[in-house]
């Protein structure tokens, strides 16, 4: 799927990834962050904006269907997590956005990403299971025999993932590779942001009824300061796993609030798809409980109810 990117006055578009579209303000763009060119030229020429699309994704692929007010549902969680996370720096600048993307983008610092995705894995579930079952790992951590679907990890794990192009496969490295990729210093540090993110999220979610079961974070460096900073999007359901606390029983597939419906959707006979090829366009009824699942961890995470408009 080649969306064609959204016109947006002021703003050239620059690269289109699975869900989200990136723009650059133009040359004659003078109302980024209310500031004239004069005023603070390199915060201006340093920003981008991160617009958030309906798409949706799955076995690295991007579907043919979209999920109405994905986006914004999107958008808005991850606002709302980096105001939880107050002590780790983040990219965003403002949501003063024009109004043909408003709700669903944001002005953020333009960073240079690391090659890297930081997941954590707090529970046994997924490829992370597929891979313990084989080999009694997941990565490079060797972990306890017996261990069941759904299983808690104490203390959590992290395992990074190289970062493939769209419609490729992420392949796990192990820390030494990302110390050689980026450092050891930045892979240290890589490490143990992430495992604070996790372990800061883990909490406050089952404080509201959900387990965080894993999640993907990414990050890159300030352009001016240097300073590792968090980007992309945050603890959506798009890049984590959210299972209902009161339904949690491992041995078993959890109930969640994220995209796994769809991706269990299609790898069930309804869906027609053999595992290759092109992703199948999702049926109605998969699409209105997929948002019906993205607004509840909503509702039960921010404690409000989403607003569209």
């Amino acid at each position: 799927m080649n969306p064609t990117p959204l016109v947006i006055p002021g703003w050239k578009h620059v690269y289109s990834g699975k869900v989200r579209d990136l723009y650059v303000p133009e040359e004659d763009n003078q109302d980024v962050l209310g500031l004239s060119l004069k005023d603070d030229a390199e915060q201006r020429a340093g920003s981008v904006m991160v617009v958030a699309s309906d798409r949706i994704s799955a076995f690295d692929q991007v579907l043919p269907t979209e999920i109405p007010d994905k986006g914004k549902i999107l958008t808005q969680m991850s606002l709302w997590w980096f105001d939880q996370l107050k002590g780790v720096a983040n990219h965003v600048l403002s949501t003063d956005v024009p109004e043909v993307v408003a709700g669903r983008a944001m002005i953020c610092k333009s960073l240079n990403m690391f090659p890297v995705e930081c997941i954590v894995r707090g529970y046994l579930t997924g490829s992370g299971l597929a891979d313990y079952q084989k080999t009694g790992r997941v990565n490079e951590h060797q972990l306890a025999p017996g261990l069941v679907d759904g299983s808690r990890l104490e203390p959590a794990l992290f395992t990074p993932t190289g970062k493939a192009e769209v419609g490729e496969h992420d392949e796990p490295i192990t820390l030494d590779e990302l110390a050689a990729e980026v450092g050891p210093s930045i892979a240290d540090r890589l490490q143990e942001l992430t495992l604070y993110i996790y372990e800061t999220a883990e909490r406050i979610a089952r404080e509201r009824g959900i387990i965080l079961a894993d999640t993907k974070i990414e990050f890159g460096t300030d352009s001016y300061l240097g300073e590792i900073t968090l980007g992309d999007e945050v603890l959506t359901p798009d890049s984590s796993r959210f299972w209902d606390a009161e339904d949690y029983e491992p041995g078993r597939p959890q109930a969640s609030f994220d995209k796994q419906y769809v991706r269990d959707w299609l790898k069930s006979e309804a869906s027609g798809w053999d595992g290759s090829g092109p992703l199948p366009e999702l049926p109605a009824e998969i699409v209105e409980q997929t948002r019906n699942r993205y607004l509840e961890a909503y509702r039960r995470l921010t404690g409000q109810d989403f607003q569209a408009s």
